[in-house]
């Protein structure tokens, strides 16, 4: 910007401006006092004009700013802008001269924060989907009664404690094997679908829960990851997903056999209500006991009934004989019968017994002995540890003492040295008068030397 000129009479004249000037001029202010800047805002007041430039507003709660993203540059975004999303642009602050307007020429445009993470995960459920990961065809049936229970997830989270509290109530006989496994962080997902591929391997669960609390799209993320999707969808046995609460979905939910809305419910899913099967034996037992008198009445008017036709046949010796094969019968039916009602007696002992052998307290006790054997053992391994370590301390340090300058000294000889500090090796180095020290095994000595035997 050039000085104001003066007049003859010495007056500065006055520098009168052009809109057009003004606005080339601040322009090039802001162009110059800004450096290519990063901003993160919502995209509104979007245009597309055939020209293929694209226009928009970046706002966030205070304010908002103009800008512009011309052809050559929004060619290459990998999504499509879109009214309401988040966003992080790279630009420089411009002014558009012709109407005077503030604004940001945009050079690359990148979705921000939980919208990139959603972005991705609709572009991985519509690839998966067209894949038919999501098929209902596909999905596994989930046992009346399981065997075992298997439980992927972390061992440390509130989703196991869960898990495990309402499996307890239900149906504390089945038993459960849990898969640690990191939910959340690098390599969080890689855990999961090795944990999956090695229970689908070793098949000795007959249904799987895939679980964890809830948490932020981040947090979550692990479960949002084409590994751990594919891995489920190799899965030979049962899988029901549990991630989050009610209100979060994932990836995994969508390929899993069945998605249970929270950990709780998904350990409801899996396990049948003991009261509810006992409530059924004890159905079973009263209907074949039920079933067993009927019998037996049925079978007495049978008797009943053939013994009247041998009375009215009466033919002598065969009446005796049908007679005495009726008692027979009668006899073996009793027998029978007795040794029925016994067996479902024992039946349903043996049944009760294996209910009060899976209790939780015999488990516990046997746990807590396995872990004072182990802490036995630990102890007896520390300590042979450390006395093998003193005795090889020992051993160095003989070997070291051989080796040290002292042991020298204490056979007699001493180490001589000039008043600078200097060792002396040869005789001829010195002369007499010098003073010398002598370094003992214990003590120095302060010593002048008198005469020099070079030999």
């Amino acid at each position: 910007m050039t000085a104001p000129a003066t007049t003859g009479s010495g007056a500065p004249e006055r520098d009168i401006y052009s809109v057009s000037r003004l606005n080339s001029e601040v322009r090039k202010l802001l162009e110059q006092g800004f450096a290519r800047i990063w901003l993160e805002g919502e995209l509104s007041n979007i245009a597309r004009p055939s020209s293929g430039h694209l226009y928009f507003s970046l706002k966030d709660a205070g304010a908002q700013i103009r800008g512009a993203m011309f052809r050559n540059r929004n060619q290459v975004l990998r999504f499509k802008p879109e009214e309401g999303m988040q966003v992080l642009v790279r630009a420089r602050v411009s002014l558009y001269e012709p109407r005077g307007d503030y604004q940001l020429i945009v050079d690359h445009m990148e979705l921000a924060g939980d919208g990139i993470l959603q972005r991705a995960f609709e572009d991985l459920k519509a690839q998966l989907a067209a894949e038919g990961l999501f098929d209902a065809a596909d999905k596994l049936e989930l046992p009346q009664l399981p065997q075992r229970i298997g439980v992927i997830t972390s061992p440390s989270g509130a989703a196991i404690r869960d898990v495990l509290s309402v499996l307890k109530r239900r149906f504390p006989a089945i038993p459960v094997r849990v898969y640690p496994v990191a939910v959340q962080g690098k390599g969080a997902a890689g855990e999961i679908a090795a944990a999956i591929d090695m229970a689908s391997g070793r098949a000795d669960c007959d249904v799987l829960i895939l679980t964890r609390g809830g948490g932020s799209l981040e947090d979550l993320w692990s479960f949002n990851e084409e590994v751990v999707a594919r891995a489920i969808h190799r899965c030979r046995i049962p899988l029901v997903s549990a991630v989050g609460h009610e209100i979060d979905f994932t990836i995994a939910d969508f390929t899993a056999d069945r998605r249970a809305p929270t950990p709780s419910a998904a350990a409801e899913l899996v396990s049948p209500d003991q009261q509810e099967w006992q409530a059924h034996v004890q159905h079973l037992a009263v209907r074949m006991q039920n079933r067993l008198r009927q019998t037996g009445r049925d079978s007495s008017q049978q008797l009943g009934w053939l013994k009247r036709r041998l009375q009215q046949l009466h033919p002598g010796q065969t009446l005796r004989q049908q007679a005495q094969r009726l008692d027979d019968l009668e006899r073996r039916s009793r027998i029978s019968i007795t040794s029925m009602i016994s067996h479902l007696h024992a039946s349903l002992q043996a049944t009760h017994a294996r209910l009060q052998q899976h209790s939780p307290r015999s488990r516990i006790g046997e746990m807590d002995l396995r872990w004072r054997g182990q802490a036995r053992r630990l102890g007896a391994s520390l300590q042979a540890s450390m006395r093998r370590r003193q005795q090889a301390l020992a051993v160095q340090s003989r070997a070291l003492h051989a080796f040290s300058p002292l042991a020298t000294l204490e056979r007699g000889y001493a180490i001589v040295r000039t008043p600078g500090g200097d060792i002396v090796r040869m005789a001829d180095t010195i002369k007499p008068g010098d003073p010398v020290e002598a370094r003992l095994a214990k003590g120095t000595l302060l010593c002048t030397v008198d005469k020099i035997n070079s030999t």
